[in-house]
């Protein structure tokens, strides 16, 4: 007898994270602060914890925990795992799954300030937009994305948790999504320590988006209207003034 009866098939879930707050211009010189030292600062570490105790809630559990290894992941990630009551599992770093590298900002010239710091908003980004006169969108998904594929062919986990970046995170939500493809839709706002839930499936098609951008502490991003870029643009001219 033919079976006709629809099969679902195995998908493993993924949550995936931005790390906690930074901040990135310090805030007695007003001086930006490097990308690759920059810590969690109060609330960033309070979001963490937020966001740790929300899958202690739920009770979920981890068997795979994966982080970029730039320092605000790695921190956001044990605490995650401390107040999940998971602080004994190991944590993989992968740095193919880096944020976005941006060049001097000093070597920009004013008249593309505004390009430089908010292009990556507009959807979709070409792959020749370069990130604050640094990395292009088009090397950026050649690596993020060859870390997914890493992801897939491992049989050897079925819920993992990522804490990424903002722009990374922005490049895996446009390929699954867009059901496998390879484009960066630049308008998916990602808060600090913010939860996005899918399930992976056997093919590179095959994602399900179950849940986006979900701020544990600010659920309903009430006081939220800016951008990240659009802050650090803000800081950044301020410091600019004080120099001048």
């Amino acid at each position: 007898m033919l079976d006709t009866l629809p099969r679902s098939p195995h998908r493993r879930r993924v949550y995936l994270m931005r790390h906690g707050a930074v901040t990135y211009f310090d805030g007695a010189t007003g001086r930006p602060v490097l990308p690759e030292q920059v810590q969690l600062n109060e609330d960033g570490v309070a979001q963490a914890q937020a966001a740790g105790a929300a899958f202690a809630r739920a009770g979920i559990r981890f068997d795979r925990v994966i982080v970029s290894g730039l320092p605000r992941t790695v921190q956001t990630a044990e605490l995650v795992l401390t107040h999940a009551d998971q602080a004994s599992l190991p944590v993989q770093v992968w740095p193919e799954w880096q944020e976005i590298r941006g060049g001097r900002l000093g070597d920009i010239p004013d008249a593309a300030l505004v390009q430089a710091f908010t292009g990556l908003q507009q959807s979709p980004v070409d792959e020749d937009q370069r990130f604050l006169n640094g990395e292009r969108i088009g090397d950026l998904l050649d690596r993020v994305l060859g870390g997914v594929e890493r992801l897939r062919a491992d049989p050897d986990w079925d819920c993992a948790l990522l804490v990424l970046h903002g722009v990374v995170n922005a490049a895996l939500l446009s390929h699954a999504v867009s059901g496998g493809q390879r484009l960066m839709m630049g308008s998916w706002v990602q808060s600090p320590a913010c939860i996005n839930v899918l399930d992976m499936g056997p093919g590179p098609g095959d994602w399900l988006l179950r849940a986006c951008n979900f701020a544990p502490l600010h659920p309903l991003h009430a006081d939220e209207r800016s951008t990240t870029m659009e802050a650090l643009f803000a800081q950044y001219l301020r410091y600019r003034q004080q120099r001048a």
